[in-house]
């Protein structure tokens, strides 16, 4: 099937939560969506399937291996990546906007 045909009732449903978020998640969601088609999208794209099995300890001891010569990257940092704050985050957790509906 081809992909506008089978991307068209995802594409309304992409609306439909759109047009329920407020001005300052509108703009988190264009800066994701941009950041999605940036210049690496092609080549992320077009990239095999990783079906390695996720090994617990091995990401663990990464992590702690990575922390040794870096700085650990605080949750506020990275949601004003988005441009989004603790409180932003909250307030997305809790029930949906008046007018939203549920996609199940």
């Amino acid at each position: 099937m081809p992909y506008a045909a089978t991307s068209a009732p995802t594409k309304g449903r992409a609306h439909e939560l759109i047009d329920c978020r407020s001005p300052s998640q509108i703009s988190s969601v264009v800066g994701i969506l941009e950041t999605m088609l940036g210049p690496g999208t092609h080549a992320v794209h077009e990239a095999p399937f990783e079906d390695e099995a996720i090994n617990k300890e091995r990401t663990v001891a990464e992590s702690k291996e990575w922390l040794k010569t870096k700085e650990p990257i605080s949750h506020d940092d990275v949601l004003a990546e988005f441009g989004l704050t603790m409180k932003d985050f909250d307030r997305m957790s809790q029930t949906p906007l008046e007018g939203c509906v549920d996609p199940e």
